[in-house]
């Protein structure tokens, strides 16, 4: 077998052949010093791809096109991803997926969390961290956000229970086209059978669902934005429509577990429901200003969704690197509700000239710099009531290594903000 990409989900994966006393090579053309040294400590060789291999595990990061891949499968390869390899070594474990272009990370965290209150001992993994493979082996239920990246390499995975939280669109730089990334995305229902569930917004076009049901015969359940519970008593970080979701795969989970569906313990654990760091939190506030950090609103349907869920008016923290989202949609969502764009960041004023809003640029020798600079203009184009949001649109790749550190970082911003002004 061999590892192809290591990085968070390779090392998972050669952590738990290692566990399982399998022989596995490793192929990764920039190995990190730590990919390295657990190579060494597992005892796992550098493979080379023009050898002859049965299975392939290939990390998300590699497109499921690298000549590469295609030259081991030439040779007789099966090229298949984390999530097919725990499905196939833990047969008996049941594995709920899901997907969609935005919300698929705090709807798997949701679904767990709303399990473990129901004594299902429920864990997370996947795209979010930890790997899924760190966890098979501790849950009775594995819950599993599945990137399209992901879903690309799961040829026969069955899952019991899938969710689609929706379907815009992202990644065209590596699907190339809508239909292959919705195509890709769809893979999380190809391989259910009869008596599965899948779960799909009540809003998904016509064609969609008729696409939908070319690939599974699953039972086709549509989640509602209206939730069980009123929305006035959700927590403002979680959107009703991904609770829905998340309720619906809970109980067809327990169901599915042959355990009784507690609504009432499930709406207490609704209501007390934690966000996910990084998506559409609130880290701060003075007066009446909220600071909300949506660090990993980068896709357009993701931004869309805080523009409409902060309260107005809103100081718009811009910024990143482009990734050609379209923002024609964010336009429409920003109409009399945004009052300022503050542009930070390596192409945060060309987005915040494509949208045709006020905005001021804001300068900053590095990341930390930058962020102080746009939650400081961002409070001061308030008048002492509204949101600082920071869905930025633009990647964090030109100043953070990533969302979550961005994200960190417009939190040490805010509250050292919040604090300084709360003494003066």
């Amino acid at each position: 077998m061999l590892i192809y990409g290591l990085g968070r989900s390779g090392r998972g994966a050669a952590r738990f052949l290692a566990a399982e006393g399998w022989a596995a090579q490793w192929h990764d053309a920039r190995p990190s010093a730590e990919d390295l040294a657990l190579m060494e400590d597992l005892h796992f060789g550098r493979g080379d791809v023009n050898d002859l291999y049965r299975t392939v595990v290939a990390a998300p990061g590699v497109p499921i096109d690298h000549p590469d891949l295609q030259r081991l499968r030439g040779r007789g390869a099966e090229v298949i991803g984390e999530v097919t390899l725990a499905a196939r070594l833990r047969p008996a474990l049941p594995i709920v997926g899901v997907t969609g272009t935005a919300g698929k990370g705090g709807t798997t965290v949701l679904i767990a969390s709303l399990l473990r209150a129901c004594g299902v001992n429920a864990r997370e993994g996947g795209n979010i961290d930890p790997p899924l493979l760190d966890v098979v082996d501790a849950a009775e239920v594995a819950v599993a956000e599945l990137s399209s990246f992901q879903l690309e390499r799961v040829p026969g995975l069955r899952l019991p229970v899938a969710v689609i939280t929706n379907l815009g669109v992202d990644h065209l730089d590596r699907h190339r086209t809508v239909d292959a990334y919705h195509a890709a995305k769809l893979n999380i229902t190809a391989g259910q059978q009869e008596g599965d569930v899948l779960i799909v917004p009540e809003g998904l076009t016509v064609r969609t669902r008729a696409e939908v049901r070319t690939f599974s015969p699953a039972r086709l359940v549509l989640g509602s934005g209206e939730s069980v519970l009123p929305t006035a008593e959700l927590p403002a970080s979680i959107h009703p429509a991904n609770a829905a979701a998340a309720l619906l795969a809970a109980e067809a989970t327990l169901l599915r577990l042959g355990r009784p569906v507690p609504v009432d313990v499930l709406a207490a654990a609704l209501r007390a429901a934690q966000p996910q760091r990084g998506r559409f939190e609130t880290v701060a506030r003075l007066g009446g200003v909220g600071f909300i950090d949506d660090s990993i609103a980068t896709r357009t349907i993701a931004v869309q969704a805080a523009l409409e869920r902060a309260a107005p008016p809103i100081a718009w923290l811009v910024g990143g690197r482009d990734k050609g989202a379209d923002l024609a949609p964010l336009r429409e969502a920003a109409r009399g509700r945004v009052k300022t764009v503050i542009a930070f960041g390596e192409d945060g004023e060309t987005l915040a000239r494509g949208l045709g809003l006020p905005f001021v640029t804001v300068p900053g020798a590095d990341g930390d710099e930058t962020m102080r600079a746009a939650v400081r203009a961002g409070l001061d184009a308030l008048n002492g009531s509204g949101t600082v949001l920071l869905a930025p649109v633009g990647t964090s790749f030109d100043q953070f290594r990533d969302y979550a550190q961005r994200g960190d970082s417009f939190r040490r911003a805010a509250r050292a903000l919040t604090d300084a002004e709360a003494r003066a």
